[in-house]
């Protein structure tokens, strides 16, 4: 049996809020009211609603990251545990890429959170800190493109499986990447 901190109860409170409520105007006191908690007890974990939906995401994709290196799952695996995860939790992402802006703005945060998470990857197979200019540039250029790509999906530009959408993700990923990526 797996015991729920306080932050996955928040966590849960404030998705299920956003499938019917434009995250914009979910106030702290929703959240917490919706759970049976109260408003400090909110703040003694995380800063704002931005902060959580930030924490929301990060502790999802990390779930998915944890598994890069095991045996038997290889970088394409991640890609379409990634798009099964976007795919699964469409709303919840859109009502946040839609209604967040600014320094809080969830567009933003995927692609920091991306950068870093390749980033760490790519560092791992150079056993360094420092990333070469011009590779940190293309993975920059990939996550930039991948994830207005992505954005498009899910707000429902085009029709596209998880499969389809993982598929896509590693046939743009730039040769100078893979070698990073891949173990071949």
């Amino acid at each position: 049996m797996i015991k729920k901190t306080t932050k996955d109860i928040l966590a849960e409170s404030f998705m299920e809020l956003a499938e019917t409520k434009r995250i914009d105007k979910i106030r702290i006191s929703d959240i917490t009211d919706n759970c049976g908690m109260s408003p400090p007890t909110f703040y003694n974990h995380f800063k704002d609603k931005y902060d959580l939906i930030v924490w929301i995401h990060t502790h999802q994709i990390d779930e998915i990251m944890k598994k890069v290196g095991a045996t038997d799952y290889e970088w394409k695996d991640t890609l379409l545990d990634g798009a099964k995860y976007f795919y699964d939790n469409r709303k919840f992402l859109v009502n946040a890429l839609k209604h967040t802006s600014g320094q809080d703005s969830f567009v933003r945060h995927i692609c920091k959170l991306n950068i870093e998470l390749v980033s760490a990857e790519v560092r791992k197979k150079l056993m360094t800190e420092q990333i070469p200019a011009e590779i940190l540039s293309v993975l920059k250029i990939y996550i930039y493109g991948t994830v207005q790509f992505t954005l498009e999906w899910l707000i429902g530009n085009f029709d596209m499986r998880p499969e389809q959408m993982a598929q896509m993700w590693e046939q743009a990923l730039p040769q100078p990447l893979k070698q990073y990526l891949y173990n071949d």
